[in-house]
């Protein structure tokens, strides 16, 4: 008979396998915290569950609602120092709008294959932004730096402004540049544009422009505070998620 032996010590291997033991059945709220997702702005009113099926409900970011999600974590990523949270407001017992997921570990963080509708609230005021619809948005930011970016954003705005109608969406393709995320987002007619600049530090800048018909539209706008920006007119917004 051949006998096997074991190059590691039984002690190391029995706390290897508590330690992986440990981590597999960690509370989804620990995990969340060990994520560093309340570092970036991620909140919300009761995280229950494990690691392998837990439920998030009324998630924020900021003050953009996320709504109720299920949610689950890869235990192995954990172990390495990362954290990939697989969102899905989908499943049984939820109704929240987002499904993809949430990255993060020491160095980079991100979402990866976000989709979902995201009402904005105050959010953006007072840019009439009321929603944001995303389609397969995928953003790595490393450090403060974006790196990384791709995925289909629509803002759907609401009203008018000093009487001149909006149209009922603007939209565009997220990209990087200059190392802040950039979402240029335009009208068919590309006579309105909503231009979101959003930083790794949490800061955001949000534009609003438009090309106003006549002379007294042009006025109007002045007086709610737009300045004049190239052919049009501009509103500008920042602030911190």
């Amino acid at each position: 008979m051949t006998r096997l032996r074991l190059r590691t010590r039984p002690a190391v291997l029995f706390a290897g396998l508590l330690l992986i033991g440990l981590v597999a059945f960690l509370p989804m709220r620990l995990a969340l915290g060990w994520a560093g997702l309340g570092e970036e702005g991620f909140t919300a009113r009761r995280v229950t569950g494990s690691i392998w099926d837990g439920t998030i409900r009324d998630a924020m970011f900021g003050d953009v609602a996320l709504g109720s999600l299920k949610a689950s974590v890869s235990p192995l990523s954990l172990l390495v120092g990362r954290a990939r949270v697989a969102v899905d407001g989908r499943g049984s017992g939820v109704e929240g709008p987002l499904h993809g997921a949430l990255v993060s570990s020491r160095t980079r963080r991100g979402v990866d294959q976000l989709s979902g509708v995201l009402p904005t609230g105050r959010a953006f005021a007072p840019l009439p932004v009321t929603q944001l619809t995303l389609d397969a948005v995928t953003v790595t930011f490393v450090g403060d730096r974006c790196t990384d970016a791709e995925g289909r954003v629509i803002a759907a705005l609401g009203g008018d402004v000093a009487g001149i109608p909006l149209p009922a969406e603007v939209s565009g393709n997220a990209r990087c540049d200059n190392g802040a995320l950039l979402l240029p987002l335009a009208s068919q007619s590309g006579n309105e544009t909503i231009t979101l600049r959003v930083t790794g530090a949490g800061t955001y800048n949000a534009a609003l422009a438009l090309v106003p018909g006549d002379p007294a539209a042009a006025q109007a706008l002045t007086a709610l505070g737009f300045v004049a920006a190239g052919s049009g007119y501009q509103l500008s917004v920042e602030g911190r998620f």
